[in-house]
């Protein structure tokens, strides 16, 4: 007995002295691969990134522009508003031009110095498109039927007669209830003050002395258009003619030449109702109205 005891003994202290100088080593049972992070690891390594990252601006490359600016047609001129007036369709101003010709050629023979599409505003406001030719003696203002392609109306202005060439922006009076904006131009061969009152007042006269002048709305719609439209070209080859006329003309007329004034442009007009229906539906114009029936 005494022998098993102290073979235990020894076999306790041999334990105990193997413990205390070796100890326990925690052996690691990872595999290389568990050494990178794992993906869940990983995705909330990037959600903390933003927050101590400092945003860099991108860089936009611009390329160089190759597109060049155009006068005609003008960018902010919708097309198909240009299609709805006849005059822009191909070939009618040059039909219109050529019938004019023909006609100017077999009833007085002179010489065309100028043809140009303008609008005429008559004493009430209204709009009308009308055709203005130059020639050696006579101005000619002709309301044209750009569907139908024919001359309706002319009347014939002698240049001797022009005493009197207003420019400026348009005017009312105070109470007008119709006003434009805008500049024209007004041409006297008569004085308005000798009218009558029935004539002044009657909307559908056409023996006022004077006519108004402004620019067509298709004056950008291409270069073509620009040339005939513009109220300045117009008004450079008419003062010179009228000159050359009152200079070379052998009748006694008003002896004071022709007065050039730079000056507001008055429209008697009040209520305004019949032009303020008529401009805004362009009826002055040859229009496409658009389908009236079913």
């Amino acid at each position: 007995m005494e022998k098993e005891n102290e073979a235990r003994r020894l076999k306790a202290k041999e334990m105990s002295r193997i413990g205390s100088s070796e100890g326990f080593q925690p052996v690691s049972l990872k595999r290389e691969e568990d050494d990178q992070p794992s993906e869940m690891d990983q995705l909330s390594m990037e959600e903390r990134e933003p927050e101590t990252e400092v945003p860099v601006p991108k860089q936009i490359s611009r390329l160089p522009s190759v597109v060049e600016s155009a006068l005609y047609p003008n960018p902010y001129h919708k097309p198909y508003l240009s299609r709805k007036y006849f005059v822009t369709r191909p070939g009618v101003i040059e039909t219109a031009m050529e019938d004019l010709k023909g006609h100017i050629t077999k009833t007085s023979g002179e010489t065309i110095q100028g043809f140009w599409l303008l609008t005429e505003i008559d004493h009430w406001n209204n709009e009308k498109e009308r055709i203005l030719l130059i020639t050696d003696k006579t101005l000619l203002i002709c309301k044209y039927d750009f569907i139908m392609l024919c001359c309706v109306q002319f009347q014939w202005i002698p240049l001797s007669a022009i005493y009197r060439i207003c420019l400026g922006k348009f005017s009312f009076p105070a109470m007008s209830l119709d006003k434009r904006q805008g500049e024209g131009l007004r041409i006297y061969w008569g004085s308005p003050e000798q009218q009558s009152l029935f004539v002044r007042w009657n909307p559908w006269s056409t023996e006022m002395p004077f006519a108004t002048f402004t620019e067509h709305p298709m004056k950008y719609t291409s270069e073509k258009f620009l040339g005939i439209c513009k109220l300045s070209g117009f008004t450079s080859k008419l003062v010179p003619a009228i000159q050359n006329t009152h200079k070379n003309s052998t009748e006694s007329g008003r002896g004071k030449g022709l007065t050039v004034l730079t000056e507001p442009i008055l429209i008697e007009t009040y209520t305004g109702l019949m032009s303020f229906i008529g401009n805004r539906n362009k009826l002055g114009y040859s229009l496409a109205r658009g389908s009236i029936g079913f």
